[in-house]
This record gives structure tokens, sequence and C-alpha cells, in this order.
């Protein structure tokens, strides 16, 4: 398979996202926060600076400082501040060397509790096959060395034939994860104690259940939920798109090597509107309408294997940060007390290693 080309800039369009809307989310009515002592890891945020919208340390510090206790984060690739020169190969390690000195300002406790970035999964082109280990080298290195900042890398393979669909930023072929060339460099991440962040839709579960049972011994993050699709050819379709969601999810959860994040139902290809009323949604509301998508995944998975993700500033066009969290409190509020201490922290610690 030909590598698909590696962009050099990250100043696009947010892509499956809408841009958040600061004036829109203020009509909001002001929320309590639930459970403010709550710790929580944020496995799941980008930082950048795109033409249309900058979210940096200073923005994201602003949501997570907005009443929930965020003690640490995750930072995940989004082809932010690539290397402009030297092979195009390498150029993703910038983004490690960007998101590791935002983890090293937090790590001076200047910012008070909060670890930002304090695991990075950013990219590598996993077409490379074997010569994939020394970019994936070459990002451990940028973040501390083995057991450093550096976790492991996102090589989204979002792909859907309609041309209605936003497929991933990294302009992946039909059935990537099972391509041959593919798979060699995507075997270099466990000899190196690095996990695999899974990003497609929900049609594509398959192919990431056929990946797991390849690779047993290599950690798998399933990003937002698998990916449901509600746009083009799926709009309108939610019972038909759940149900089939549901049973992709069922047998991938027969892999013990996959984890889950429980977010991402925001942005603008999935199932619901959010993003496009004349007011923000409340956390209750937001809680209403995700919960049967995430109540399942739990059932399936366990919630050991579960984590909630803000997906931020990407899900900041349909809920704000504070309301988001509510709605994942109100959701959980049935759990026992080990089962939340997982799904807000303690799965993100075990799987990223933090």
């Amino acid at each position: 398979m030909a590598s698909p080309p590696v962009p050099d800039k990250s100043r696009d369009a947010i892509g499956t996202g809408v841009v958040p809307n600061d004036a829109w989310l203020a009509l909001g009515a002001a929320e309590d926060i639930l459970e403010p002592d709550l710790p929580i890891v944020d496995p799941h945020h980008h930082l950048w600076d795109h033409k249309r919208h900058r979210y940096l340390l200073d923005e994201l510090r602003a949501d997570t400082g907005s009443g929930h206790r965020i003690v640490a984060t995750v930072f995940v690739d989004c082809m932010a501040f690539y290397r402009a020169d030297g092979p195009a190969a390498l150029r993703p390690v910038g983004e490690t060397e960007f998101a590791n000195g935002v983890a090293a300002m937090c790590a001076s406790g200047v910012y008070g509790e909060l670890r930002a970035c304090a695991g990075i999964v950013s990219h590598a082109d996993l077409t490379l096959g074997a010569d994939a280990r020394a970019v994936l080298q070459a990002h451990i290195a940028t973040a501390g060395g083995p057991g450093g900042r550096f976790k492991g890398i996102r090589h989204a393979g979002g792909w859907d034939a309609s041309p209605l669909i936003h497929n991933s930023h990294t302009r992946p072929p039909p059935g990537l994860y099972g391509d041959a060339t593919f798979r060699q460099g995507f075997a270099q991440l466990a000899p190196l104690g690095l996990s695999f962040e899974a990003w497609q839709f929900h049609p594509q579960l398959p192919e990431v259940t056929a990946l797991a049972r390849a690779f047993p011994d290599t950690s798998i993050i399933l990003n937002h939920l698998g990916g449901p699709l509600g746009v083009g050819p799926y709009a309108g379709q939610v019972d038909t798109t759940f149900a089939q969601w549901r049973t992709h999810m069922a047998e991938l959860a027969q892999c013990p090597n996959v984890t889950v994040k429980l977010g991402g139902l925001g942005m603008k290809i999935g199932p619901f509107d959010h993003h496009a009323r004349p007011v923000p949604p409340s956390s209750q509301q937001v809680a209403d309408a995700w919960r049967p998508w995430v109540e399942t995944a739990i059932t399936q998975f366990g919630a050991q294997r579960c984590m909630f993700e803000s997906n931020f500033p990407v899900d900041k066009g349909g809920a704000s940060y504070a309301v988001l969290w509510n709605a994942f409190k109100r959701i959980a509020a049935g759990a026992s007390a080990d089962e939340k201490a997982a799904l807000f922290a303690d799965t993100a610690r075990r799987v990223y290693k933090l």
C-alpha cells in the first residue's frame, strides 16, 4: 500500500468538529458542579493553533479550571506543530516535542495540581512497515525515553464511501487496519511498550476487532465510543445505527486488550445535533442523549476497561467542559465508588501508565 502523504502543517479546519463559539456557550444556564472533589484524568484532548481556532494551554486551563477536579490529561494526535523540515516520516515528532513542553510547564507545579499532557499520543505512519520503528523511537526519545511521557500513537482509519462523510485527517484508504504493511508497522508497538488509538467509524468496528485478535499483546484504545455516524446516508437512522454499533461493540468487547473512551459524541458527524441548536444543552440533556451509548459500552466492557473523555476542543462545539463532565457524572450516578474511580481516572492511569 502506498503511504498517504503526511501533511506538514496543522492549520486546517477542525474537520469532524464544529469551531467552538464561546458566545453561544455563554447562552447556557450556569450549573453547579456535581461531585467537585472527584479526581478526573481526562484521557483525550487536543491542543492546536488553527487558522480559525486556537486552543493551547491557556484555553485548556480555562476549561479544566471551570469547576471539576482535573488532575491530569492525555494529549492526543491532531497534527499540531509538526516539524516543517526534515524527513516527512519524522515530522510528527514535532507534535511530541510541543506536547512535552506543555507537560513540563505543568509538571513545575506553577499551575497547581493539573498535570496536562502527562501522557502523549502522537502519530506515526504505520504504513511504513517495519521502518515505523525508527519514528516511534524518536517520539520516545523526545519525551523522556522509555517509561516517559510518550505512550502510543494514533493512525486514524476513519473512512466511508459517502462524500458527505469527513474522513480522518490522515486520509486513510479503505481497509487500512487490515493492510499487511500497516500491520508490519503495528507490530512495532508492543515491543516498545506503546499502545494504539483506534479511530474509525462504526461500520468499521469489525476491522478493529480483527486487528485486536491478530495482536492480543498490543493495548488498543477505542476512541469516541467507536465513532457512530449520524450524517450523510446515516442521517435519521439512529435506531439502525445503534443496533449495528451495539452488535459490533459486543464482539469487540471479547478482546481483553481493548479499552474504550466514552465520549466524542459531540462531533458534527455523530448522531446528535446539540451544536446546531439555538442554545447549548444542559448536562441533563447531554446525559439523556448519550446515556444509551455510554451505558451499553460500560455493560459490555466493564468499568475497568472504560474511561470518560472530553475530546476537547472538538466536543466544545456542542457543550462546555463543565456541562460535559456534569453529564458524565449524571450518567455514572448509580455506579459504585470503585466503578466511578475507574471511569473517571483509574482506567486512564492504568492504560497510559501515568
